[in-house]
């Protein structure tokens, strides 16, 4: 039961941010500068930045947790051919 609140919170969260950042981007720059509903939307050059922001905090999160994986899984490997190598070390002595 909890999941699918949770699922629709965010199902409703994502459409609300399409819905206002479309009519920001598409629809604000054929309103006058004066309008009061450009109260609402902040400038639109951050129409551009806001989302290579985010792409750019979102790649350094994904290739952060790739390098934390394959640094692990080179420790493990080589913490298992260092097992390996000292075991074959004991039974030639």
């Amino acid at each position: 039961m909890l999941d699918k609140i949770v699922g629709s919170a965010m199902l409703v969260a994502a459409s609300v941010v399409f819905l206002y950042y479309t009519i920001w981007t598409l629809l604000m720059p054929f309103v006058d500068a004066d309008h009061p509903l450009q109260n609402f939307f902040p400038p639109r050059v951050w129409a551009v930045r806001i989302p290579v922001i985010l792409i750019l905090l979102g790649s350094a999160v994904v290739g952060s947790f790739l390098s934390v994986v394959m640094i692990r899984s080179n420790r493990k490997k080589a913490a298992k051919a260092a097992a390996v190598a000292a075991q074959a070390n004991k039974k030639k002595a």
